[in-house]
C-alpha cells in the first residue's frame, strides 16, 4: 500500500481525492508519456511537496490512483448458482482488467508499490467478491471450494494471462478456468 496513512473525512482525504481526480483528468487529456507531478499539483490545487512527502514520486502516486481504481464498486451479482455467479464474475474480470486501462491500472499498482502492500490489497479486492460469491452459494446449499483455490485456478491464471499472454484469452477460456475450479469442490 502506498505510504500514505489518510484518516475518514479531513483535509487529507480531500487532498487525495483532488489529487487522485487530477491523476485522472490529465491521463485521459494527454496521456501518462506528459505526466508529471508538479502538472498534477496544479491540477489539483495542491504544491508539488505535498505530493512528494505523502506519495514518494510519480510512480507511488500513479500506484495509489490504480488500486483505487481497481476496487470493484459493487458486489457480484447474484444469478442463483456457483457456477452461473462464477462464470458471470470471472467475465466482468476479465474484461475490466484486459481492457487497456485495466492493465495500466495492473501495472501502476505494481510498479510503484516495493513492499506489495498494493498487490495486496488488490487481491483482496478480488478474495471479497469471491468471498461473497461461496458465502452466497454455500447458503443456497451447493458445495464450493474455498477462497484460496478459486485465486489459484481462476484469478492467477487470467491475472497471467492479462498480463503476458494475453493472446486467445476469452470467454471460452474464462469458462474452461471455471469448470477446472469447480472440480476442485
Amino acid at each position: 500500500m502506498s505510504r500514505q496513512m489518510v484518516r475518514p473525512g479531513g483535509r487529507g482525504a480531500r487532498v487525495q481525492a483532488s489529487v487522485h481526480t487530477a491523476v485522472h483528468e490529465l491521463l485521459a487529456e494527454n496521456g501518462r508519456e506528459t505526466l508529471t507531478v508538479p502538472q498534477i499539483a496544479r491540477r489539483a490545487g495542491v504544491t508539488p511537496s505535498t505530493i512528494y512527502r505523502r506519495w514518494g514520486d510519480l510512480q507511488a502516486l500513479l500506484s495509489d490512483v490504480a488500486v483505487e481504481r481497481l476496487r470493484p464498486d459493487t458486489t457480484p451479482d447474484d444469478h442463483g448458482s456457483l457456477a452461473d455467479d462464477l462464470t458471470t464474475w470471472a467475465e466482468h474480470f476479465l474484461d475490466e482488467m484486459s481492457s487497456p486501462t485495466g492493465r495500466a491500472y495492473i501495472r501502476d499498482a505494481l510498479l510503484g508499490d516495493p513492499d506489495g502492500g498494493n498487490a495486496g490489497q488488490c487481491s483482496a479486492y478480488a478474495a471479497e467478491q469471491i468471498d461473497t460469491i461461496l458465502t452466497r452459494a454455500t447458503r443456497r446449499g451447493e458445495k464450493t471450494p474455498d477462497t484460496e483455490t478459486v485465486i489459484d485456478h481462476l484469478v492467477a491464471p487470467l491475472i497471467y494471462r492479462i498480463l503476458f499472454r494475453p493472446d486467445g484469452l476469452d470467454t471460452t477460456h474464462t469458462h474452461q478456468l471455471v469448470a477446472t475450479t469447480l472440480d476442485h469442490t
